[in-house]
């Protein structure tokens, strides 16, 4: 019998859609696939690439409309947010122009004698490990640039979303790629960790749990492959006593709440300083009673439910452990679909909370957030960096070098001040303690998609 995946809908836990796992002989056909076409694809032009990986992009986008109720019925984002096109869009066609740049020669300085210089090579085959959170632009910063860069592409996207990597493979074949230079599998675990440590794969790209990056990387030992790993995240937000509170308000109640709170770089943690603690409060909870939960199909919902009843339940049971321990809770929504085993969960608003309470330093990845008072910037840094995590970290003040100076002594990858949950692709994406390692877009990006070769060349 051939074993399958099922994408069960969070929306009403239907079965979605059904796809094969692939077989041995499947996996085998596509490392040799790869391996040739990146043959060819390595004899084009950095300008030859952009003009076809242009045409990739273009094809993604004119799916969207069909994308957005996919993604509805996948993971649960509502429609109303259009999908992903925007950030696709602004990412691809930035990483795709960077590339002449990012990938030209560097010219070392005249030597009597002598023409020094080092160039950028595809690393081979990158096998891109995609999360179904965010299912395409996760996947884009390293699919686009990897193939810029002259590599060959296998993805492995998660369970929950297996169409977005049927909507990939459709876009490359749209856009002319050689044949087997961008494959789309589905693969267990078991098989994705086989493929791994057969040392076919050159590089590896991983966007998931603390827990799958140990897999991951257990698998890749001793194979000398590379490592991009985007981990866990417990992102912090200190407001300053001189914010405006109406952009920290607005900003912060979207970074906490928009995607049902699964996003890698959403807040999950506030810390507002005295003088504006029960100003900020106040505010916060008047605008987060507007994020309400319901069906993502319908064009007026704008929180839908989580990807799966057990991520609501782990959010469940943070939210009720921190209010034994002595936490308010401000928005106590009543839904009649929210309710134990349901991936449907309201946001929650929790205050008098501490660092003693797992929702204040373990991941929660859902609709909910702590609001705590400190006195001054030493305090919120201490409380910052009091988790295992740190992939962003955001700011709120005028004071634009305070926002510096205090970002420095920040345990993260990236600092923001007075916005939060966005990616920059002229910035390199990174994490740092065990947030994961390696980083994504910008010339960084390029850098670590492939490797460096000198040029030593005497005149005799």
């Amino acid at each position: 019998m051939t074993e399958t995946v099922k994408i069960i809908s969070p929306i009403d836990g239907s079965v979605y859609a059904e796809r094969a796992v692939a077989s041995p002989a499947e996996i085998d056909s596509a490392v040799i696939r790869a391996k040739t076409a990146r043959a060819s694809w390595s004899a084009t032009t950095v300008a030859e690439r952009q003009k076809i990986l242009t045409h990739f992009v273009d094809a993604l986008l004119l799916m969207n409309d069909d994308i957005v109720p996919e993604l509805a019925w996948q993971m649960g984002r509502p429609v109303r947010f259009g999908g992903e096109k925007r950030g696709v869009d602004e990412r691809s066609r930035y990483m795709i122009e960077l590339a002449a740049e990012a990938l030209a020669p560097s010219i070392k300085p005249e030597k009597e004698g002598f023409t020094r210089y080092i160039t950028r090579e595809a690393v081979g085959t990158v096998m891109v490990i995609a999360p179904w959170n965010y299912p395409f632009l996760t996947a884009v910063n390293s699919i686009v640039p990897g193939l810029m860069a002259g590599n060959s592409i296998i993805l492995k996207h998660a369970s929950q979303t297996l169409l977005a990597g049927e909507r990939f493979a459709a876009a490359a074949e749209s856009a002319g790629l050689p044949a087997g230079l961008f494959q789309n599998l589905v693969l267990g675990h078991a098989d994705t960790e086989k493929l791994i440590a057969s040392g076919q794969i050159d590089h590896i790209n991983f966007t998931g749990s603390v827990e799958g990056g140990r897999r991951i990387e257990k698998a890749a030992a001793g194979t000398f492959a590379t490592l991009g790993l985007e981990l866990g995240g417990k992102d912090p937000a200190y407001v300053r006593a001189d914010a405006n509170l109406d952009n920290a308000v607005e900003n912060l109640v979207d970074g906490s709440f928009f995607n049902s709170g699964q996003s890698c770089c959403g807040v999950e943690r506030i810390y507002v300083h005295e003088a504006v603690y029960g100003n900020f409060v106040e505010r916060f909870i008047e605008n987060a009673k507007g994020w309400t939960l319901g069906n993502p199909l319908d064009p007026d919902t704008i929180v839908g439910p989580m990807a799966r009843g057990n991520f609501a339940d782990h959010v469940r049971q943070q939210t009720e452990e921190a209010l034994r321990g002595g936490a308010t809770r401000h928005l106590n929504t009543k839904h009649d679909l929210d309710k134990p085993g349901s991936p449907y969960l309201a946001p929650e608003v929790l205050t008098n909370v501490n660092h003693q309470m797992s929702v204040m330093r373990e991941e929660s990845f859902g609709p909910v957030v702590g609001i705590m008072k400190v006195a001054d910037d030493a305090e919120a840094v201490t409380l910052m960096n009091d988790s295992p995590y740190g992939l962003t970290a955001s700011i709120w003040t005028e004071d634009l070098d305070a926002a510096a100076r205090i970002g420095g002594q920040v345990e993260t990858g990236t600092v923001f001040a007075n916005r939060c949950d966005y990616l920059d692709p002229a910035l390199v994406w990174t994490g740092v303690k065990d947030t994961g390692k390696g980083g994504g877009l910008s010339e960084i990006g390029y850098a670590n998609l492939t490797q460096p070769k000198s040029y030593h060349l005497k005149r005799v």
